[in-house]
């Protein structure tokens, strides 16, 4: 019968399936004889108390026992001659609830503004030159949503939303590592989640779904209180028996739409701030206490919280071994946003360090109305574009011990942000609240990591794109609109999901309430 036993291990020791073995024999003792094979289930890294560990959980098979797969492959069939129900988004709400809805026997059309994965590729190429920006087209928009090309992390702590562990089976069941399976914090890769998405995508066609690129819907179409199809820009109109709308934060055009269609909107709290940048093997000497991370310790993560005058400042969407990039979707702007491939292995770390955005903050857009926040977000853009001197993607920055001090840089240290970046006060420019949250937020930081405020480091602005700034209200039991029947506001976009495993639970669940809503109909 299969045991499970907890391991303490060194780095190295849990790099060999020889050490793990002996750590297993040691632990069962008297029962070795019957040890056959072992399986990890579970590891995570414990830095605490000046030493580094790994924490090791392990399925332990006796002698005439085999590996039980116990991640079986998901049995989809053909929905080719199915009701459709068409998903506006391909990010990872919308390819989840595509998967969903044809376990449950239902045609997902999928209709996505952005490009596919290679032609998107060429376009993300010539941003990251700085040569071209296509807004239809980039690091937010296309096949597999912002986070095809923008890390890969699977991280939540939305545990109560729906089964994490199956929306990794499918992610690993399409291509992604074994490790996402038992790692405290799994990743998948920058360079890695393309074919995995491609994966996804074939999945989907083979079993009938439909996908439609370069196709940007403008608006809906609503007969008797009921979404019953989108029209597109090209002026092409589709209907089927529902709609989910799945666009992410970024489509901003979509929450313009909503407005002009009478469909309700309400503004939300989000964060807001600069994206951080250190030398990798400074945050490894911090975090592993000055201790070599060799080749058995991936390159080592942060996080980080604290409250400044009423308010949170947080680390978010730390990546370790990773790569600013240009996140913008539109004219006069600049956005960042961090990505790490899947070894980890650039020679910068960064992470957004953000602060909280109060509905009372905003209160000089309120005549925007459920858009206040939006328009802030744009604001906050247009002041990085203006202090990058309007070339292109280039981005303002600053070292971060003279943010702290409050004074402008003379030089820059260099950086992974391939665009370029040119020497900004943004000390002088952001809003007060906010410069004055992050510099005690730094401080407080450099207590918790010591050496963390350096003039090696650098900050980065804009990280502007956290969250949605606006929420789509819908019932909290059936998932539709609270004004729209057969509209299904879902993932990121929705201000319901943060992230790829909050935003695929949340597009699993959108299908499911598509089915029962259908089945009522």
């Amino acid at each position: 019968m299969a045991t499970e036993l907890n391991l303490i291990l060194s780095p190295s020791q849990a790099s060999s399936a020889d050490a793990i073995k002996r750590a297993v024999f040691s632990k069962l003792k008297g029962q070795s004889s019957q040890f056959n094979d072992f399986r990890i289930i579970r590891k995570s890294i414990d830095a605490r108390g000046g030493k580094v560990r790994i924490n090791l959980g392990v399925m332990v098979y006796g002698k005439n026992e085999s590996i039980v797969d116990e991640f079986p492959s998901f049995n989809y069939k053909p929905v080719n001659a199915a009701p459709e129900v068409i998903i506006v988004g391909s990010g990872p709400a919308g390819l989840f609830a595509a998967l969903r809805l044809i376990e449950l026997g239902l045609k997902p059309i999928i209709f996505e503004r952005g490009q596919d994965i290679s032609n998107r590729k060429r376009d993300i190429a010539l941003l990251n030159r700085n040569v071209v920006t296509n807004f239809e087209s980039n690091y937010a928009f296309g096949e597999g949503g912002a986070g095809t090309f923008s890390d890969g992390k699977l991280f939540t702590r939305s545990r109560k939303r729906g089964d994490i562990n199956r929306i990794l089976r499918i992610f690993h069941q399409h291509g992604a590592q074994d490790e996402i399976l038992f790692e405290s914090h799994p990743h998948i890769g920058s360079n890695v989640l393309p074919r995995v998405i491609m994966a996804m995508r074939k999945t989907i066609e083979h079993f009938g779904g439909i996908f439609n690129f370069s196709s940007r819907v403008d608006s809906l179409i609503v007969k008797n209180g009921k979404a019953i199809g989108v029209q597109l820009s090209s002026g092409i109109s589709h209907t089927a028996g529902a709609v989910v709308l799945a666009t992410g934060h970024s489509a901003r055009d979509i929450y313009s739409m909503l407005i002009n269609q009478n469909i309700a909107l309400e503004t939300k709290p989000f964060a807001m701030g600069v994206r951080v940048e250190h030398p990798q093997a400074l945050i490894d000497s911090i975090q592993y206490h000055g201790i070599d991370r060799g080749d058995f310790l991936p390159a080592a993560t942060y996080k980080l919280v604290q409250q400044v005058e009423g308010r949170g400042v947080y680390s978010f969407c730390m990546c370790p071994g990773g790569y600013i990039v240009p996140a913008l979707t539109g004219e006069g702007q600049v956005v960042v946003n961090g990505m790490s491939p899947s070894f980890r292995n650039s020679k910068w770390a960064n992470s957004g360090i953000v602060v909280e955005v109060k509905l009372s903050d905003i209160e000089e857009f309120s005549l925007h109305g459920p858009l206040a926040g939006l328009e802030f977000q744009k604001h906050i853009e247009g002041l990085a574009y203006a202090n990058s001197n309007g070339v292109g993607v280039v981005a303002p920055a600053q070292r971060l011990s003279d943010f702290v001090k409050g004074v402008t840089s003379n030089a820059l240290p260099s950086s992974s942000y391939n665009p370029g970046l040119v020497s900004s006060p943004l000390h002088e420019w952001l809003p007060n609240w906010i410069t004055r949250s992050l510099q005690q937020g730094f401080a407080h930081f450099d207590k918790k990591m010591r050496g963390f405020i350096t003039s090696e480091a650098l900050i980065v602005g804009v990280e502007s794109r956290t969250s949605a700034p606006v929420r789509i209200p819908r019932n909290p039991d059936t998932l539709e609109h609270i004004g729209v029947k057969g509209l299904f506001p879902s993932g990121e976009g929705s201000g319901y999901a943060g992230g790829i495993m909050s935003s695929a639970i949340d597009g699993e669940r959108s299908a499911e309430a598509v089915a029962q809503y259908l089945k009522g109909g």
